[in-house]
């Protein structure tokens, strides 16, 4: 039985082949085009599961005029599937100008949940989920991505991005500059592949990491931050900033941080970084 016309959004393995759900293959079998990011990738997806639907290339640099013709075929009573080359369609990949224009066009358009390396990646990091913010990727010009970063400082929603191997060291530095040496970074790395990993550091410490080892910036990324918390004095109650004070008068800052935050159950990160600002 044929899909009815509709333009379908399936979600692709972003590693893993067996990651694709059978309504997703039960689409892209029975759809009478499937439009595609690049024809070649999403072959080897295809002749995996022997499903010879037609493809046709929709990329970025021709989504506005092939959404036009895609449009038409839909009219026409067609079904369309569209997939990316790994993930879920439009999450930092084409498609937004086709859905939009199927959107005023009167075209149903179906969401086939499925693999994304963004919440995948982000379920495994350890970092708040409550309230996230996905930013795509960071600009590749350094201003531009140190301008970006300041943008977000304040951001109390742990941050996600895509990041690619040969600027992943760049971003990190222009982390450790604006949002300083102890914010929280996880670098996921080729997620549900044969090398996954997923690392968590301090900011700086996550740098000296990285450095040491080109092979941990291989791979598909995904960075992620955690976001804003104050560390200033209004948030370290006064007996918390007195016992620190007074165990400083005594021993190197770094104990006495140490020391306060085994007493009071505080970050001895943050009453570190309180004491270098305040002079202690």
């Amino acid at each position: 039985m044929s899909q009815t016309a509709a333009l379908y959004i399936v979600p692709t393995p972003i590693g893993n082949l067996n990651d694709i759900s059978q309504r997703a293959l039960d689409i892209l079998q029975q759809v009478d085009l499937i439009a595609c990011e690049d024809t070649r990738h999403t072959a080897k997806l295809l002749s995996h599961y022997q499903i010879k639907s037609a493809t046709w290339a929709l990329h970025d640099h021709n989504e506005q005029y092939k959404s036009e013709q895609l449009v038409k075929r839909l009219l026409s009573g067609q079904s369309i599937a569209l997939v990316s080359d790994a993930g879920t369609p439009l999450i930092s990949d084409p498609g937004y100008h086709l859905v939009n224009s199927c959107r005023d066009a009167g075209i149903q358009v179906i969401a086939i949940p499925g693999p994304c390396a963004a919440i995948t990646a982000l379920s495994a990091a350890g970092l708040p989920t409550d309230r996230f913010a996905f930013e795509g990727f960071l600009p590749a010009k350094e201003k531009a991505r140190l301008d970006k970063i300041t943008h977000l400082k304040d951001e109390t929603r742990t941050l996600v991005f895509y990041e690619s191997p040969r600027r992943l060291l760049d971003s990190v530095a222009a982390i450790v500059k604006v949002l300083g040496e102890y914010r929280q970074i996880v670098v996921a790395r080729e997620i549900t592949k044969t090398f996954e990993t997923i690392h968590s550091l301090p900011a700086a410490e996550m740098q000296a990491w990285l450095q040491a080892d080109s092979n941990r910036c291989r791979g598909e990324i995904v960075l992620m931050v955690a976001g804003y918390r104050p560390s200033s004095e209004d948030e370290l109650s006064a007996k918390v900033i007195r016992t620190l004070t007074l165990l400083r008068a005594e021993l190197p800052l770094k104990k006495a941080a140490a020391l306060t935050a085994d007493i009071h159950g505080a970050k001895k990160n943050e009453l570190y970084k309180y004491g270098l600002e305040n002079g202690l």
